[in-house]
């Protein structure tokens, strides 16, 4: 092992904005270092960090040639993916109506266009 990963970083045209967003839906506290980096720490201690991107222009999905550049998935529990939904989108976010979805995931864009997936009823890690 060379070293263990310290932050995720994503760029974005408001990393205040954008931390703000994904602290409510992860939980955790922001640390705004400068107008250019925000830190969402979880409350496991995960960092993903949100550095200014003047020019970000944001993925499309989904995309003909196959690129997604970079999602996350958000675990909720089976019987809390209806609510969850809700309140990804009162923060914010918007649902992609056009993604091909299999019962185990739902897909959003979070308010810079990030897409990101609501997942449930996956056991393997």
């Amino acid at each position: 092992m060379i070293g263990n990963i310290r932050s995720v970083v994503v760029d974005c045209r408001d990393p205040q904005a954008l931390a703000d967003f994904y602290q409510g839906v992860l939980g955790g506290t922001v640390h705004k270092e400068d107008d250019t980096w925000s830190v969402l720490t979880d409350p496991t201690g995960r960092r993903l960090a949100f550095q200014l991107a003047p020019e970000h222009e944001p993925p499309i999905f989904p995309d003909p040639r196959g690129s997604q550049q970079f999602h996350l998935d958000i675990q909720v529990g089976d019987d809390d993916v209806d609510d969850a939904e809700r309140r990804v989108l009162a923060l914010g976010a918007a649902r992609v109506t056009d993604a091909s979805e299999d019962g185990t995931f739902r897909v959003f864009r979070d308010p810079a266009g990030h897409t990101f997936c609501l997942v449930w009823g996956i056991t393997n890690s």
